[in-house]
């Protein structure tokens, strides 16, 4: 006969953090987060997954190392890597960006932009009118891209006017986009824009 083992306390924090970052205003889930910490790091790290709680900027996510290379037996990849193409990765960057500005300024917690804030700062990447004509039409691609990783979220939406829809940018982006990680990205980026413009 088969038996059933007691669901852990802690199951819908593990659940929630399989599908994505965990956020201070969770408050119930951060709660319990705080309250079953230890228990759930024990279970990631059975598994080769760390559990990394930012008290700072108030998120907790978890990450999958790097199999080492000698590792006769490495762990297959729970969490796939993302692909970003050349719009997604600038706008990433303008992102990270205007967050370290909006903390150094100390104006709040949270940093909302509406997609015409985006559109005025990406403009400064593009000299020519006819790219940034092409990027004002495509703009809902990385954007999409980006909440899809939960780096934005839509908090308003304007079916008429989409300059006027607004999106917080999620803290969980300088966890993912450090200053070095920054600095590397905007060499390459300005590397294939001169490589473009050479053409």
């Amino acid at each position: 006969m088969e038996t059933t083992t007691s669901r852990a306390l802690y199951a819908h924090v593990i659940i929630k953090l399989l599908q994505g970052p965990i956020y201070v205003d969770e408050k119930l889930v951060w709660r319990d987060l705080q309250s079953w910490q230890s228990s759930i790091q024990d279970y990631f790290g059975k598994i080769g997954i760390e559990l990394l709680i930012n008290e700072v900027d108030g998120f907790a996510r978890i990450m999958q190392p790097e199999s080492d290379e000698n590792d006769e037996n490495p762990l297959p990849r729970l969490m796939r890597k993302q692909t970003m193409n050349y719009e997604t990765t600038l706008l990433c960057v303008i992102l990270r960006e205007m967050l370290e500005e909006f903390d150094i300024k100390s104006e709040g917690t949270k940093l909302f932009l509406t997609q015409k804030d985006i559109k005025e700062r990406i403009e400064l990447f593009y000299k020519e009118q006819t790219n940034k004509s092409k990027l004002w039409k495509e703009l809902s691609k990385p954007i999409n891209s980006l909440q899809s990783i939960g780096i934005l979220k839509l908090t308003r939406e304007d079916p008429v006017n989409k300059d006027n829809n607004q999106y917080e940018v999620k803290r969980i982006l300088k966890a993912l986009v450090n200053n070095d990680k920054l600095e590397q990205i905007k060499n390459k980026l300005g590397t294939y824009v001169n490589t473009i413009q050479q053409q």
